[in-house]
């Protein structure tokens, strides 16, 4: 599929989104709060389809994101630079049949300690869908398998590092697996994950004991506890009224977050009570925001472009007094 394609695409499909609900997140208020020096770090090429998905942060402050439409790895150095990891294979098909996109994306990413980087990648076809685990030095290698008539996106750690929670955006599930690969297992098929007509359960992070997830066409964020024996207990809604969130982080500060939200093409602060300020918008750079990610004081978010069609990129700034 050609860029263009991708474009028409997802504007038509995220404008059909946005219209199921308020496209403004509750409590919204003009950009200001705890965000400072904030600007453009790294400009990405969209011809080339770099359309930037997810991100996940190494030590040194160097990012490891996904470029969707390209289908690639890719890490940014502090000092902006591009560096391409790795290209997953493309399918027989061109992933015409990918399920509500058309087009093969990669999706979620995530890092464990030694290096490993993981990732999701939908297709459309039972040959390629799925995790992929990326080794240094090593060619992609699809770990377990994910049913080809979904759409994988989020991607978390758990808290000890041994287990992956993989959110399915047009299945409405949250899939669990081993780091080591397997076969997946459902590990929550509740209805507060469903779409409602386009993208469901989206971004996800292990937080205190529970996995936070996004439900993009339902607007709201999610906290599913992790019971013993790693049994999923009953989601609580915790913030509403945010239709297009995508993927986010949190500040430090409790259960508080910062979040993109994608058609409305802005990133909110999240207090633990649910309420919500905009912090960041199109005047500060952000073109269809997709994933937040922070380390330290920075903050890090990746902007797709999927509908605006101008200048993919990586935004970065400070978060003061997060602790």
């Amino acid at each position: 599929m050609s860029k263009r394609s991708i474009k028409i695409t997802m504007s038509a499909l995220l404008m059909a989104a946005a219209t199921l609900t308020t496209a403004a997140p509750a409590n919204a208020t003009p950009p200001k709060g705890p965000l400072t020096d904030v600007r453009i770090a790294t400009h990405f090429d969209l011809s080339a389809g770099q359309m930037p998905e997810n991100i996940t942060l190494l030590p040194d402050g160097t990012a490891n994101i996904t470029f969707a439409a390209s289908r690639q790895v890719a890490q940014i150095t502090p000092r902006g630079t591009t560096r391409i990891l790795a290209t997953l294979p493309a399918p027989a098909d061109g992933g015409v049949n990918t399920p509500i996109l058309g087009f093969p994306l990669a999706t979620g990413i995530a890092r464990t300690s030694d290096g490993t980087v993981y990732v999701l990648y939908a297709t459309g076809t039972a040959d390629l869908t799925g995790l992929w685990r990326l080794r240094p030095g090593q060619v992609p290698q699809r770990i377990a398998a994910l049913p080809a008539n979904g759409l994988p996106n989020g991607l978390a750690l758990g808290e000890h590092g041994e287990r992956l929670y993989i959110t399915d955006s047009v299945l409405g599930t949250v899939w669990t697996v081993p780091v080591t690969g397997g076969t997946p297992t459902a590990w929550s098929t509740a209805p507060e994950l469903a779409s409602t007509g386009f993208l469901g359960a989206n971004g996800a992070k292990v937080h205190r004991g529970a996995l936070w997830v996004t439900n993009l066409d339902q607007g709201t964020l999610l906290r599913i506890p992790i019971r013993s024996g790693n049994r999923a207990g009953a989601p609580q809604v915790k913030a509403s009224g945010m239709v297009g969130i995508d993927d986010f982080t949190f500040t430090g500060r409790g259960d508080e977050i910062l979040a993109a939200l994608n058609a409305p093409n802005t990133v909110v602060h999240i207090r633990s009570d649910g309420t919500s300020t905009t912090v960041l918008d199109a005047a500060d750079g952000l073109q269809n925001p997709t994933s937040v990610a922070l380390r330290g004081n920075d903050v890090y978010v990746l902007s797709a472009a999927y509908t605006t069609a101008t200048d993919p990129n990586l935004l970065r700034a400070r978060l003061r007094d997060h602790r």
